[in-house]
């Protein structure tokens, strides 16, 4: 089986941000602008991968519709090439993939598409909680589905990125679901590496497994009706070796952990909660391989389901703050004034913004750091 994305955006594809508190329905993201620039290098790739694309079927009415309109996109390349390196805590990761906002929003969703989500657990065999998770952390439940013109990011990558020959394969592909006439140029969105809708396909997986769920001839994962997308994804994980019935795992002790013998017993962080896992959690990996993000799809639906969170905790951190401490520092510095972009316990750009400008303005060594010490100033001031 194809791996579904052979590159990772993160948590998410880029997609969770740091939030606290229920919101009564996802908002959708406004759009980024993604201009084209007249680049004669790309000119000149176009026309020759025309050529190839032509020779693999590719019809050429297929083609000049595509590439009408399209163009070199500068800021793709910027993104492909500052693309930050780091790794996130578990307990960071769940912080967010299992955020309060998150669990309110996704349990409104499988209400709302309770007898959608029941059909199509009954056609596959996935927990449609597994279905509903990973659509919350891959898009926000269909808020955030990317607005970059899939035609022009990729072509700009296969002519300019570190990784030609793959997105010159996932051009073909874009190209035979153009053809297939399962959408326009236009609507065909996504990522600027080339993820596209609800659940973030990108165009080898989409060829391979998407399916039209909905029975109107076209596998549409792209449009505001999630159905197709929702369907795919636990075609998808079903492909991958979903056991109907089996649990993706549990922490150890809970009843999900109970449930057979696990593969393994994961601790990835330490204090923290000890996980039994079962097949079902490597097939998650397939739709990403990240032992973080099946961990967190994982919990998302349990939580949707109406579980707990992980019983263990995690203690302090480096710092020698808790992830409560770190949540008060946060709504400390927002309440004086200094934007943290919420107060769930990450600390992110904003966050590590927020501190600095607050050392600053007090004179202090300027690190971005949360600090015990820190804390007790904000508690006093």
């Amino acid at each position: 089986m194809i791996d579904r994305r052979l590159f990772t955006f993160g948590l998410g594809a880029l997609t969770l941000s740091a939030c606290g508190g229920a919101t009564t329905a996802p908002t959708a993201a406004p759009a980024e602008a993604w201009p084209t620039v007249p680049n004669a290098g790309w000119n000149a790739w176009v026309a020759s991968f025309k050529g190839r694309a032509s020779a693999q079927g590719i019809s050429a009415s297929t083609l000049d519709s595509a590439f009408r309109g399209a163009g070199y996109i500068p800021k793709v390349i910027e993104r492909d090439r500052n693309q930050t390196e780091f790794k996130r805590s578990l307990e960071d990761y769940l912080a967010i993939a299992a955020s309060d906002e998150r669990i309110a929003t996704g349990k409104q969703m499988l209400a709302r598409h309770g007898a959608l989500l029941d059909r199509i657990e009954q056609r596959y065999g996935v927990d449609k909680a597994v279905v509903t998770a990973i659509w919350g952390l891959e898009s926000r439940y269909g808020t955030r589905r990317g607005d970059v013109p899939i035609v022009s990011a990729l072509s700009t990558l296969a002519y300019d990125g570190r990784r030609g020959a793959f997105f010159e394969k996932q051009l073909i592909a874009a190209m035979k679901i153009l053809q297939n006439g399962d959408t326009s140029p236009r609507n065909m969105t996504g990522s600027w590496a080339g993820a596209m809708g609800h659940t973030q396909f990108i165009p080898t997986s989409y060829l391979a497994y998407a399916v039209d769920f909905t029975g109107d001839g076209r596998r549409d994962i792209w449009s505001e009706d999630p159905t197709d997308a929702l369907a795919s994804t636990a075609a998808y994980l079903a492909n991958a070796g979903w056991v109907r019935g089996q649990p993706w795992g549990g922490e150890v002790g809970s009843t999900a952990a109970n449930s057979g013998t696990p593969l393994a017993v994961l601790q990835p962080q330490v204090p923290g909660p000890k996980i039994a896992v079962f097949r079902n959690f490597n097939v998650i990996k397939r739709y990403n391989n990240s032992d973080s993000y099946a961990i967190g799809v994982g919990h998302l639906s349990d939580r949707l389901k109406g579980g707990g969170p992980f019983k263990a905790t995690f203690g302090p951190d480096e710092t020698g703050l808790t992830l409560e401490e770190r949540k008060e520092l946060q709504t400390r510095l927002s309440a004086a004034g200094y934007d943290t972009g919420g107060a769930d316990g990450v600390i992110g750009s904003k966050s590590t913004a927020a501190i600095s400008d607050y050392q600053r303005a007090r004179g202090l060594a300027v690190t971005g750091t949360p600090s015990v010490e820190l804390l007790r100033m904000l508690r006093q001031s």
